[in-house]
């Protein structure tokens, strides 16, 4: 029956790929799923993990794939550009041409500092001193 009525939704509510806003003004996601609080729409905690794994997967599939270097520094540093990509997408990140260079050179004092010295850094405040004490010392903050 599910496989059924899965089949009857998605031809009489449409697939959308992205948030829209439905024929009654609601915020609606996928297979007409309400997500507008308005209206007591949400993402359970259970949805909101999973999508943020498989986020994180793509990211660093992606970081991977564009900068192969990444794949060899230890978790705490990858986990840094995971993060950065994923604030500021993997275009964004390669845009810190000087900072890639002094990670990949293994100068991570220095990228560290290069990090702060950034829009970035002034937009995100605390993420950026907490990712920069992370790359400097290669331990989770």
């Amino acid at each position: 029956m599910k496989d059924e009525i899965a089949k009857q939704l998605r031809r009489d509510e449409g697939v959308v790929e992205h948030a829209y806003v439905d024929s009654e003004g609601w915020t609606t996601i996928g297979v007409g799923r309400l997500i507008d609080k308005r209206k007591g729409g949400r993402l359970r905690d259970d949805e909101i993990e999973y999508l943020l794994q498989n986020d994180i997967t793509e990211k660093t599939g992606e970081l991977v794939r564009r900068l192969p270097w990444v794949a060899d520094l230890d978790e705490a540093r990858q986990g840094v550009l995971i993060n950065m990509a994923f604030n500021l997408g993997v275009n964004g990140l390669l845009g810190f041409r000087k900072t890639l260079a002094l990670i990949k050179a293994g100068d991570y004092a220095a990228a560290s500092v290069e990090m702060l010295d950034s829009k970035w850094s002034r937009q995100v405040k605390g993420r950026a001193t907490r990712l920069s004490e992370q790359m400097r010392t290669g331990k989770w903050v």
